[in-house]
């Protein structure tokens, strides 16, 4: 599949090993994606999240990863439902950083390096990479660019999704800012 990845999604693949090593992850996840491709310049994808005030707010996408990492990857409408029949997932969370030090549950299980010492990437990541092939085949495309990548974030449910829909970037918006008011013609929603 790397094959057919334009230089702009290597690039964001790329990145995203370089994310992960700068925070010390043993693995490459969907939020070192979204940093790496949050990085990008003069693609469509760079254009779509400038349109889309992603680089004005990076500070914030930043801040929404890191709250959730510390949530244990808990979505905040996994708080918000959990919430909702009592449970206090803040709450929850500060007791556990009580008896185990802060930032426990945001923190790697195991060691997921490959034999290269590289970060391996997580099967949330793989998850995004299969996603940008089927939007890329749902769109009529030969090749699977970072705007396909964008895409497959806003239709993979998770925490990636939440801060992007969170920030104005829904699967609509992204699609509009990729290709314009038409751009749902010839787009298959990846499933």
């Amino acid at each position: 599949m790397f094959e057919r990845f334009t230089g702009g999604a290597r690039a964001v693949v790329t990145g995203a090993v370089d994310q992960a090593r700068k925070t010390g992850s043993d693995s490459v996840t969907e939020d070192h994606m979204l940093l790496a491709l949050l990085d990008q310049q003069g693609n469509r994808a760079a254009f779509a999240v400038a349109a889309l005030g992603l680089i004005d707010h990076r500070a914030s996408v930043e801040a929404a990863l890191t709250e959730a990492r510390r949530r244990g990857g808990l979505t905040k409408a996994d708080a918000d439902a959990l919430a909702g029949i009592g449970i206090d997932v803040t709450e929850i969370v500060a007791r556990i950083e009580d008896a185990h030090g802060e930032g426990v549950l945001a923190a790697d299980r195991k060691d997921r390096r490959g034999r290269s010492g590289r970060p391996a990437f997580a099967r949330s990541a793989k998850i995004i990479l299969e996603k940008s092939l089927r939007v890329a085949v749902g769109r009529g495309d030969r090749f699977i660019g970072e705007e396909h990548i964008l895409l497959a974030f806003t239709v993979t449910p998770g925490v990636v999704a939440d801060v992007l829909t969170e920030h104005g970037a829904t699967h609509e918006a992204v699609t509009r800012a990729l290709y314009g008011a038409g751009g749902a013609e010839g787009q298959a929603k990846a499933g």
